[in-house]
């Protein structure tokens, strides 16, 4: 499911990448259908960030064509006065604008445009809408926290390990954060990442052999939420630890918080710009690669490196370290703080970075619906 880090390949107008970098697995369908060669669209409308994906059936996989990814921090101001604010919506609407002429030039018929946790605390929300509709001709749908999180959990299913009993899927949003925690072991280990696709029908088991959602949670605090809540801690160390315990305490009622797990057989998959650029600044890349970044594992040692990092960079050095990027450095500290929470509940060797979310998974959803994936193994 994925708030967030404009990543190196949405810096520009995308097309087919090179290597199948583009490719997403998804669920094989027993045949192709006619209409496989047509395009769809995901538009996801965050706190942060606006970002489109425009892709192609290819066998049991989709590619991408185009994107677009842009901050707008339409969330902005949200947390005070619970209303998105003029200059906010100003940025969102123009960008939206670039989205309809995507659209419009590829000649998109099948589409899913969302919109998530600021739209769905927002008092001026059906204003806006309306507003986006009247100047953009887009029609935007404000989806629910458990639909959010089940797009996320189908998107990384491809990063699931055969090994996994136990899986925690994190997706740390602009305004929220999602967690998901999924019991592996009646599913034959073949069939793990098959399993989770199937969760598309919803978290209620279908039958046996089937990953059943032991609990899942919507907290509202994400890396644009959170850092407004602790804007007036002036000492950067201080802010981050408080943001951190506080983020621990909002998850008191997730039903795993107080479970015993071992190493064994537990994995691990985050989902967000925050984890991207962890992950990023962890390889040293002072250029993005999607390649490197996306599947890589990571120990809580490791995270907590780049965290220690991070904080003896300061607010200064954060914003001129290009292993951050200058879109993500004043929100990388508040999804430090989550991450660092997640890790000390549940410390993990596994990891797993997922340079993929919400837009994968809508894509996925409308294909899968569509019948135009074949059949094809999982990488």
């Amino acid at each position: 499911m994925t708030p967030e880090r404009p990543r190196e390949e949405d810096a520009i107008p995308e097309q087919m990448r090179p290597n199948g970098a583009a490719d997403v697995m998804v669920e094989p369908s027993a045949s192709p259908q006619p209409g496989s060669g047509q395009l769809y669209a995901a538009l996801d409308l965050g706190t942060n960030s606006c970002r489109m994906l425009i892709a192609r059936p290819r066998g049991s996989q989709f590619q991408v064509v185009d994107s677009f990814s842009k901050a707008v921090q339409l969330g902005t101001g949200l947390e005070a006065t619970g209303r998105m604010s003029r200059g906010s919506i100003n940025r969102t609407v123009q960008a939206l604008r670039i989205c309809q002429k995507k659209l419009e030039k590829h000649k998109i018929k099948r589409m899913r445009l969302v919109a998530t946790e600021a739209c769905r605390r927002a008092k001026n929300s059906r204003d806006f809408l309306r507003q986006v509709r009247r100047e953009t001709g887009l029609q935007l749908e404000i989806i629910t926290p458990e639909e959010e999180a089940r797009l996320a959990v189908i998107s990384c299913a491809p990063l699931v390990s055969g090994k996994t009993e136990q899986l925690l899927v994190v997706d740390i949003g602009g305004g929220s954060t999602e967690l998901v925690w999924i019991d592996m072991t009646g599913v034959e280990p073949s069939d793990r990442p098959r399993a989770i696709m199937r969760l598309h029908a919803g978290f209620t088991p279908q039958g046996l052999g089937q990953a059943r959602v032991v609990d899942w949670i919507s907290v509202p605090l994400g890396v644009a939420t959170l850092k407004e809540q602790f804007a007036d801690v002036e000492d950067d160390a201080a802010r981050f630890a408080l943001m951190s315990w506080f983020f621990e305490e909002n998850l008191s009622s997730f039903a795993p918080y107080n479970l015993e797990n071992g190493r064994e057989g537990f994995q691990v998959i985050g989902t967000s710009g925050t984890v991207t650029t962890v992950a990023a600044s962890f390889l040293g890349l002072k250029r993005y690669d999607r390649t490197k970044v996306d599947g890589l594992r990571m120990s809580s040692d490791q995270i907590d490196t780049v965290i220690r990092e991070y904080l003896a960079l300061g607010p200064e050095g954060r914003r001129t370290d290009p292993r951050i990027g200058r879109d993500r450095h004043s929100l990388i500290m508040s999804g430090a703080a989550i991450l660092q929470a997640l890790m000390r509940v549940w410390p993990t060797d596994q990891l797993s970075v997922a340079d993929r979310g919400l837009r994968e998974g809508l894509l996925y959803a409308q294909m899968s619906a569509d019948g135009v994936l074949t059949d094809g193994p999982y990488e």
